[in-house]
């Protein structure tokens, strides 16, 4: 795929956000994904599936797990500095009390939906000690909540599930909406899930990339926002909570060379983003960031004094604001990329209606 066509469709030929015209601000990468930091790699395990339970009614699967990997899988042993934001904490992310003690993480970042966190973090510390038998492990995993369209309670993901994933991961163009960890997640009661965006920036030092991939699980309709354009007054229908509900995990990564410090406040940015397409972080949500550098490749493990490179504070803005843009852009790609699904319980979430929302952008002049 070429880098003109990544940024319109995801691999499978899906519209993304800017093939409707929705226009965003900074310039992306030339995939427009979490995969324009050099090294990264994604990998997902959708689980999409009616499974019989004797007289009762099937169980509807809509679930899945996503695994990224800074450095890639060949090293996940190899650390990253990192940093954590929590914008409202009702969810759960593993192993950020040693971020934010020690400014670094091991390994692969999972996500998944709430009842499946333990069976992701043991998996993922396995498949992590067969392959760097010496490694101290603190697995990395976040959730949001599916049970709305999964059978949650069911435990349908397996540890042979998150090995898939984390097996799967690649450096390549990725596909986004019912995907992976966020197959069943519902954003602004809309159909959610997996969304990824990237932001190429210039520094006085030199020339960076952010890459965000956020699971959306999170809003009510009241709030949603695009491209400045209240969506309430004229979409109002399939209405599901009437308040603010569900999460929403990050993962934002980048190759400037920053400290641990500075990496969460690059992750508090994430928040700006959200609020741009109209997210309040309500108290029932659970918003949670984390963000890595690929910089600085080795000094972690260097023992004794060690040197860091690192970016000036005052030359920060660039990344800062492209951590908001490509936030955004990636809440919407989520929503974009997407179709209606029915799952539990014979529950119907609809998809964000693409002919409706060019046609109020355009009465409010935001595109031509």
């Amino acid at each position: 795929m070429n880098p003109a066509s990544a940024q319109l469709a995801t691999p499978s030929g899906r519209p993304r956000a800017r093939a409707l015209g929705i226009p965003f601000a900074g310039v992306p990468g030339p995939r427009n994904d979490i995969t324009d930091i050099a090294g990264a790699e994604v990998g997902f395990v959708t689980l999409r599936e009616d499974v019989a339970r004797g007289r009762a009614a099937p169980a509807a699967v809509r679930t899945g797990v996503t695994a990224v990997f800074p450095r890639g899988r060949e090293r996940a042993g190899a650390a990253v500095l990192a940093g954590y934001a929590r914008l409202n904490g009702n969810g759960e992310l593993t192993g950020t009390a040693w971020v934010r003690e020690h400014g670094w993480f091991t390994g692969p970042v999972v996500l998944t939906n709430t009842n499946s966190v333990g069976a992701a973090r043991d998996t993922t510390a396995r498949w992590l000690l067969d392959r760097f038998p010496m490694l101290g492990v603190i697995p990395v995993v976040g959730e949001t909540w599916d049970g709305l369209l999964n059978d949650i309670n069911g435990f349908h993901v397996t540890s042979e599930h998150v090995r898939m994933a984390l097996d799967g991961a690649r450096a390549e163009p990725i596909e986004q909406g019912s995907v992976g960890g966020g197959t069943g997640m519902v954003c602004y009661e809309l159909k959610g899930g997996t969304g990824s965006a990237s932001r190429a920036v210039a520094a006085a030092a030199g020339e960076w990339t952010v890459g965000v991939l956020l699971q959306t699980n999170f809003g009510n309709r009241r709030q949603l926002t695009i491209a400045g354009v209240p969506m309430w007054p004229h979409l109002r229908e399939g209405l599901i909570w009437g308040r603010d509900h569900g999460s929403v995990i990050a993962v934002v990564l980048t190759d400037a060379p920053l400290l641990g410090g500075q990496l969460e406040r690059l992750a508090r940015r994430v928040g700006l983003g959200l609020a741009r397409t109209g997210a309040i972080g309500g108290a029932e949500s659970g918003d949670l960031f984390l963000a890595a550098s690929t910089a600085n490749d080795g000094v972690v493990e260097t023992p004794g004094v060690r040197s860091f490179a690192v970016l000036h504070d005052d030359e920060m803005d660039p990344l800062l604001a492209g951590v908001v843009y490509a936030t955004e852009e990636a809440v919407l790609d989520s929503l974009v990329v997407n179709e209606p699904m029915t799952g539990a319980g014979g529950r119907e979430v609809m998809a964000l209606p693409h002919a409706r929302v060019v046609e109020l952008l355009r009465q409010h002049r935001v595109v031509p």
